[in-house]
């Protein structure tokens, strides 16, 4: 299973997975320009993109990628929302396949219209790759996965002191907490999920002022003992 990040970020987040036969972007949040420059301006080349929520940092260029002839996959919300005329509409646990992948869609908690996140496996390698950004909380649990692209957007403590210096205004705090992943969290969440065959795990979509992306790395390498970037 191969990662690139394209962008990772609240200015645009797009990734490019794949298992060696089928290529895939995972949310098209960057201008179309920086998308096409990082698929060696290969369009052929990508099966399809897998958006999970409606925000811009995440759909922006999928009318420009539909109209290169690249299938997008969305919630009906998403597609409602974006207005996403002529993308394919994908529902919370109904597995559908693009080239070599079996896409498990699930729902996520996010202030976006059916917000959703991908279980990925590949038939090729059996390798299998969980991807999820903004989202405070999941609610499934999930095994054997070998590859996580994950969000982890900001440490609770930081954040009370920045509120609390005035830096953060308590309406963007409250916004934070109740559509985002907290480091906390996401410890809570991979304690939960089988990491028996996890290889590496990319941590995506941190906030700006609100983590330490040293310390980020250096506590979810402890607590799964595997390789851990930050994107």
């Amino acid at each position: 299973m191969d990662i690139k990040v394209l962008g990772s970020s609240s200015k645009g987040n797009c990734y490019i997975v794949s298992d060696g036969t089928t290529k895939l972007l995972l949310d098209c949040g960057m201008p179309i320009r920086r998308i096409l420059s990082g698929i060696d301006f290969k369009v052929g080349s990508v099966a399809g993109c897998l958006v999970t929520h409606s925000h811009g940092d995440h759909v922006k260029s999928a009318h420009e990628l539909m109209f290169r002839g690249i299938p997008v996959y969305a919630s009906a919300g998403c597609i409602r929302a974006a207005n996403l005329a002529g993308a394919v509409p994908v529902e919370s646990m109904k597995m559908f396949t693009v080239g070599t992948f079996r896409v498990l869609p699930f729902d996520t908690q996010h202030d976006a219209p059916e917000p959703l996140g991908f279980l990925l496996k590949s038939t090729v390698t059996d390798e299998k790759l969980l991807y999820f950004t903004d989202s405070y909380y999941l609610k499934y649990r999930f095994t054997g996965i070998t590859h996580i692209l994950c969000e982890a957007n900001y440490d609770p403590e930081i954040l009370r002191r920045r509120v609390e210096s005035g830096e953060v205004p308590r309406m963007l705090a409250d916004r934070v907490i109740s559509s985002h992943m907290s480091i906390d969290h996401l410890e809570d969440f991979l304690r939960a999920c089988d990491l028996s065959r996890l290889r590496k795990i990319w941590l995506c979509h941190l906030s700006d002022g609100n983590s330490n992306a040293a310390e980020f790395r250096k506590r979810i390498q402890r607590l799964t003992g595997v390789e851990v970037e930050v994107c």
